[in-house]
């Protein structure tokens, strides 16, 4: 595909999976799964090497996705939340020109809503109901819902509005019921549409988020499933939070799988793997379409993840840790006019930057109170991202009960208690140009890696006295970023 005219409006389509990790591509390395609709974007696109996240939590991490801004600022520190009215999606900063369209999982209130500046909404969740700010919109039920009641399947759980498709049902589907399905095929008619005028789409799909479950839960053995070397193992020398954590998934039940035995957590990883496929489809159909409708030379395709899943690494299940696993994720940026095959990006990249950056391949005009930067010099191969240092947040007051990530635990009622005081407290981490990591929370044990040397983040480094001035730069750095952008977040003090 190439192309050396640049569209005076180009178009956008920006793909975003739930909790896909880094490793779920060739592109990044895995030399087994099965990934041809991402390894064909992969073929044309910038791949970045470490893209993180801004929180390792779903709602959090896609606020500064859409709008541009950290989580706090976002009004989204965790999940639960309705984003403030004020704050605008990239929707409303694009010319009225554009044909803006969301289609998917949005999780950042008022579900089934159109909203922010986007003219088309495809809605596809049906569980956050309880957030909705009219009490007249609770009964109503999404876009993927209603298409799977036209074709006459019935659903089992309750809601407001009757009955509506659990998990679990949804996961037990044919494939072409899926989510990921319905969905790529939503984008495909959407693009097909529009295709005569510029568009900015974002798609957005649950999968391979839990249930650990569905139409391709044989794909691969389980049982011969490379794995990591942290696979199920204690993160001995980390956060007494993390170590609670691998102690409450390292024995649960979970999709009526037991965590307890290695059988069972491979058996959790490949039917996690087999979910990927779902989204490799998706990203097929919509790629498809792109070629299909005749703009392919005019459209940017983002693809990327709000964050990525421990499932077993570090003897972990979700995510909500700055371990890479959770808080680094696959980027891959197609711009047909600058590549027309596969480059490298190395550095690191935030996703706080997406709003700029595609602001400006747009030509609009960038908002001042943005807290990301446009990273366009990279893409132009005038700059680089050798000295770019990325800051990874948790902010946890008011978060679910962790447990609830479980059927059933063995842990005892107290140190569930005492794992949700954990959660509540705020941490920062920065990762800096030359790849070594800090994390750092008021009420916990601090963490340095070295990811150069230890990518498996196993040797802790942070009570080292030989590394005790690295320490000191480090958090200088963090409280920097804090004192720039507004953190109120308590941070320990480093003598």
């Amino acid at each position: 595909m190439a192309v050396t005219e640049v569209p005076s409006k180009p178009n956008l389509v920006f793909v975003l999976p739930d909790r896909l990790r880094q490793d779920t591509s060739g592109a990044y390395g895995n030399d087994w799964i099965q990934s041809p609709h991402m390894d064909r974007l992969a073929s044309e696109s910038f791949v970045f090497e470490h893209c993180y996240v801004t929180q390792p939590v779903c709602a959090p991490a896609r606020a500064s996705i859409i709008t541009g801004l950290y989580p706090p600022t976002a009004g989204m520190p965790r999940n639960r939340l309705v984003m403030p009215p004020e704050v605008e999606s990239i929707a409303q900063m694009v010319s009225d020109d554009y044909t803006t369209g969301y289609i998917g999982k949005w999780h950042l209130g008022d579900e089934i809503i159109k909203q922010r500046g986007f003219d088309e909404w495809v809605s596809a969740n049906d569980y956050w109901w309880p957030e909705y700010t009219n009490e007249d919109d609770q009964k109503k039920f999404s876009s993927y819902h209603e298409s799977l009641v036209a074709e006459g399947y019935e659903p089992e759980q309750d809601h407001p509005g009757g009955k509506t498709f659990s998990m679990s049902q949804r996961s037990e589907l044919p494939p072409e019921k899926q989510m990921a399905s319905f969905l790529g095929d939503s984008a495909a008619e959407f693009i097909s549409s529009n295709k005569d005028n510029p568009f900015v789409l974002y798609v957005s799909t649950i999968e391979p988020h839990p249930p650990f479950a569905g139409p391709f839960d044989n794909m691969y053995d389980s049982a011969t499933l490379p794995v990591d070397e942290t696979f199920m193992q204690s993160p001995v020398e980390s956060t007494l939070f993390n170590r609670t954590r691998a102690e409450l998934f390292g024995d649960c039940v979970r999709d009526g799988i037991s965590t307890a035995t290695e059988a069972g957590m491979r058996q959790l990883r490949a039917n996690y793997f087999g979910n990927v496929k779902l989204v490799d489809d998706m990203l097929g159909t919509i790629l498809d379409a792109i070629d299909d409708s005749g703009v392919a030379g005019e459209t940017i395709v983002v693809f990327t993840s709000e964050h990525g899943d421990m499932i077993g690494t570090h003897g972990m299940i979700e995510m909500r840790t700055p371990y890479e696993e959770a808080a680094q994720v696959p980027l891959f940026i197609r711009v047909p006019w600058l590549i027309d095959s596969e480059t490298r990006v190395s550095g690191n990249f935030s996703q706080i930057d997406f709003v700029p950056t595609l602001l400006e391949l747009f030509g609009q005009s960038i908002p001042g109170y943005l807290q990301g930067e446009s990273r366009v010099r990279v893409l132009e191969g005038r700059d680089d991202l050798s000295g770019n240092d990325v800051v990874v947040q948790h902010n946890g007051v008011g978060d679910r009960d962790l447990a609830d990530e479980c059927d059933s635990w063995a842990m005892s009622d107290e140190k569930v208690r005492d794992l949700n005081f954990l959660n509540t407290m705020p941490w920062r981490s920065v990762i800096t140009a030359d790849r070594w990591k800090l994390n750092l929370c008021a009420v916990d044990q601090g963490e340095l890696y070295d990811l150069n040397t230890d990518p498996g983040e196993i040797h802790n480094l942070f009570d080292k006295p030989e590394h005790r001035d690295r320490v000191r730069r480090m958090a200088a750095r963090l409280h920097l970023w804090q004192v720039e952008n507004g953190d109120t977040a308590t941070l320990p003090a480093i003598l």
